[in-house]
């Protein structure tokens, strides 16, 4: 018989677009099966001081289109603590919560696998974040609509771009990871992209540019935050210098791509995932991400979907397809 009668759910790290179609799921699921649901303010931090609400189908009406997350998201020191942790394992047990399901990336995951491991606690999570680099699933909630905003503000620089004859570095985010860049610099059919896991570096840029179309009216370069260079300014420093007939702007997207109203793709994600989380700890599940590969759904342990992204490794095959559509 079921023993779990009161589910948290709480969102934690970077907000992603999808994580109000997730928390909607969570809460209209609980319902579903009878359950008491409990949202949790501020992530973690909101878990150590207590900051409960009470949710119910109201709660949730009318968000599963906005962006960002109502239940608020913060980075919390006090959780990477043992003593933090206890504290918020003490508040869940003081409420009478049964069971947590966090949506959040590789950090929330951390958290989340400690809470579980140290107080032998049932929770699930969710991943949501823009940047897709969890093992376990072929796309997390966030990053189809990140890279859709990425190709919409890139679309519209190219504009400009061929109407002044100019080259644009174009900076996205991925501090570890090079899945947005890679994606969007081949939607907007960019001339190049670097990523941390190419190392194309200067040398291999300025190559592509001086064996590239001489005719091109526009040039947009695709940078990740990571990229060893350092980012979109140090590149055009280094592109001034080599090319200095070039007419070379920079432009850094930043935080609008964490957010906008969610994709398609990325609500009908959200639900689902969060509808299987939910069924996950009536079912007995603890410690694992709900995702989805191949179409199907599928529990993966907190330690193996953290960091863990060979499923996504970009392959010299994605290499050089940029290569032959930048030509």
């Amino acid at each position: 018989m079921n023993k779990i009668k009161n589910i948290g759910v709480l969102t934690s790290g970077g907000d992603a677009p999808g994580m109000n179609a997730a928390i909607r799921a969570v809460v209209r699921a609980g319902i579903y099966y009878d359950l008491k649901v409990t949202g949790i303010l501020r992530g973690y931090e909101g878990l150590i001081h207590g900051d409960f609400i009470e949710m119910d189908r109201k709660s949730v009406a009318n968000i599963i289109q906005r962006g960002g997350t109502i239940l608020k998201t913060a980075r919390s020191d006090a959780f990477r603590t043992k003593e933090g942790r206890a504290e918020a394992h003490r508040q869940l047990v003081n409420q009478g919560i049964d069971a947590l399901i966090v949506i959040g990336g590789d950090g929330t995951f951390t958290g989340a696998h400690l809470l579980t491991t140290e107080f032998d606690y049932p929770v699930v999570g969710l991943p949501g974040t823009i940047d897709n680099d969890l093992e376990g699933t072929d796309f997390t909630i966030g990053y189809d609509t990140a890279i859709n905003t990425v190709i919409n503000a890139v679309d519209k620089i190219r504009d400009t771009a061929e109407s002044h004859d100019r080259l644009f570095i174009v900076e996205v985010m991925g501090r570890d990871s090079g899945l947005i860049a890679l994606r969007s610099g081949i939607g907007v059919g960019a001339e190049a992209i670097m990523i941390p896991e190419a190392n194309m570096g200067v040398d291999g840029l300025v190559t592509r540019l001086e064996s590239g179309r001489k005719d091109k009216s526009s040039k947009i370069i695709i940078v990740a935050e990571g990229d060893e260079v350092g980012g979109a300014f140090n590149v055009g420093e280094v592109l001034k210098e080599k090319f200095p007939h070039y007419d070379i702007r920079v432009s850094v997207l930043g935080h609008i791509q964490r957010g906008g109203k969610p994709s398609c793709m990325d609500r009908v994600l959200a639900s689902r995932l969060g509808v299987t989380a939910v069924e996950g700890l009536i079912a007995g599940q603890s410690g694992v991400m709900v995702g989805q590969k191949n179409r199907e759904i599928l529990f993966t342990p907190f330690d193996h979907a953290i960091k863990h992204i060979d499923a996504k490794e970009i392959t010299p095959a994605w290499l050089k397809l940029v290569e032959i559509l930048s030509l």
